[in-house]
């Protein structure tokens, strides 16, 4: 070894730290004006950081939150009925875990995701010892469902079948429908009316938006001007008169003897709002394929309804993932919107709260904790948006 050679070796560990020293006097300290902005901010961050530490754990009164969990959780959702809701979570766990072990990926993530949340919510102090041992079971059953799905995909296709019919399952074990005790839709709230709203609307929406969105691009004229009449027509009105308008007209279309509730209502309006966006955002990647792929398609013989199944949707779809993410993800938001039809969400809940003489002056918690809520569910979706394009190698070639 000569002389430059142990020097190298030598001054190797302190790379990093030289590396770190350059990188904050380029970027922080490079001058004396961004010096003074960066020991300002540096003294508002400091500041707000540690009001905010000391506000969180030692002035904020969370007994509000656990006084009203389960009233934030499932609204006035009867608590004699609450199993319900418990089995229709272990019904999703089961299927969560069956699609960890055959597919592993991105639902590994979200399914590990979920046992951590199972974690926590076990671990919380104000929790019910019924809820921590539905929460164990919960735990134990995504483990188990994972032990049984891996390595067998002669499961794939029934479990694809048992994830369609899972929403009818769900919808049945909450009404009833005559086999339990009947829990009409009006009591149904909180976070459990936030999360039905927005997955009715994602779910039936992607179709309906497929085919507007198929529609605007056909030859049929009819067809085309009525696809462009809907999407302009709903994407020039605010979402507030899209419920509105659902709660008021349709009754009136359906005809007499016909009774729909507020909740069906809502889910509608959201449904039509979403897929008239949603059609918008398919068409832009319908654009966005080259024209070669249509014309190689045609020269393999394919009609037009294998050429769009099997060759342009795929591609179509693949280019705006993001784009339709982030619009499930505002979805997910917009369902407080629904406070303004009479509904009380986990946001409607957390007004009606703190109203209460009793829980006067918690508005802080009561709002941080529903802010909360979303984030974490909005960031799941869009960590599985990410790591779906990362597996379908969007935006490499």
């Amino acid at each position: 070894m000569n002389r430059e050679e142990f020097q190298q070796t030598q001054e190797a560990p302190y790379k990093p730290l030289t590396h770190t020293v350059s990188w904050l006097k380029k970027n922080l300290f490079s001058s004396w004006k961004n010096t003074l902005l960066t020991i300002v901010f540096g003294i508002i961050s400091y500041l707000i950081v540690k009001n905010s530490i000391v506000w969180i754990f030692f002035s904020a009164d969370w007994q509000v939150i656990s006084a009203n969990f389960r009233l934030l959780a499932v609204g006035q959702y009867p608590a004699a009925e609450v199993w319900r809701l418990w089995i229709c979570l272990t019904l999703s766990s089961v299927l969560m875990g069956l699609s960890w072990g055959l597919w592993k990926g991105t639902v590994a993530h979200l399914t590990i995701a979920m046992v951590g949340m199972y974690t926590i919510l076990g671990c919380l102090p104000f929790v019910m010892t019924e809820t921590r041992i539905w929460l164990l079971v919960n735990v134990v059953v995504l483990v188990t469902a994972y032990v049984i799905g891996k390595n067998r995909p002669k499961l794939k296709k029934p479990l694809l079948i048992a994830w369609f019919l899972m929403f009818p399952v769900i919808v049945f074990l909450l009404s009833g429908f005559g086999v339990f005790n009947h829990v009409g839709t009006n009591l149904w709230g909180g976070f459990l009316l936030t999360l039905l709203i927005s997955l009715v609307a994602i779910v039936f929406s992607f179709p309906l938006g497929l085919l507007l969105a198929l529609g605007r691009r056909s030859k049929l004229p009819i067809v085309r001007w009525f696809s462009i009449g809907y999407i302009e027509l709903i994407r020039g009105v605010p979402l507030i008169t899209i419920l509105f308008i659902a709660q008021l007209m349709l009754p009136l279309f359906m005809g007499h003897g016909i009774d729909i509730n507020n909740v069906i209502r809502a889910m509608v309006g959201f449904t039509l709002f979403t897929a008239a966006y949603l059609a918008e955002n398919i068409r832009g990647g319908l654009q966005s394929i080259p024209r070669g792929q249509f014309e190689a398609a045609e020269s393999l013989g394919l009609n037009t309804a294998f050429k769009m199944t099997f060759i342009i949707l795929p591609q179509a779809l693949r280019a705006v993932i993001p784009a339709i993410v982030g619009l499930f993800i505002g979805i997910f938001k917009d369902t407080s919107l629904v406070a303004v039809v009479g509904l009380t969400d986990i946001l409607g809940i957390g007004r009606n709260i703190i109203s209460n003489p009793q829980f006067l002056g918690t508005q802080m918690e009561v709002f941080l904790f529903v802010a909360l809520v979303f984030l974490i569910f909005c960031n799941m979706m869009s960590y599985a948006s990410r790591r779906l394009e990362v597996a379908l190698g969007v935006g490499k070639r």
